[in-house]
């Protein structure tokens, strides 16, 4: 990769709709080797995909939390179906396993507190092998990807 594959994900992170036309003024190339050149990142993996921001408070979740959750459970069988029950949660829009404490970070998507209790207390706390949940409210975004 060299300065003009950075400068088109650059440009291409900021607004992903660019036309080719317009990325390739932007970059300093006429359109073919513009295309070119973002085929190839594609293709090498580099552009993963494209996708649409979505404002959470227009579709009913205007509520974001930041949850932490511990298990006790070391056994894969167990490991595995709680990690592909949490994935399969609409509400979980964000889901890591960590290195060290806590194993897991989740961000949730909600309408309202009231959601979010349910989501912990339904879905949440009662899967097998839960330990401890602890939950972070966002004060602010201060910058987001």
């Amino acid at each position: 990769m060299d300065s003009i594959d950075h400068d088109i994900l650059f440009h291409l992170r900021k607004d992903g709709r660019l036309t080719n036309v317009e990325l390739a003024k932007r970059v300093g190339l006429t359109p073919p080797p513009c295309l070119r050149r973002v085929k190839r990142l594609e293709e090498a993996g580099v552009i993963a995909g494209y996708r649409a921001v979505v404002d959470p408070a227009a579709i009913g979740r205007g509520l974001e939390v930041l949850v932490d959750v511990e298990v006790s459970a070391t056994d894969r069988a167990t490991v595995r179906a709680f990690e592909e029950t949490v994935a399969s949660y609409d509400e979980v829009i964000e889901f890591r396993r960590l290195f060290g404490r806590p194993d897991y970070f989740l961000r949730v998507a909600v309408a309202d507190h009231a959601a979010y209790e349910a989501f912990l207390t339904v879905r949440l706390t009662g899967l097998p092998g839960v330990l401890r949940t602890e939950s972070h409210l966002t004060m602010k975004k201060i910058k987001a990807v």
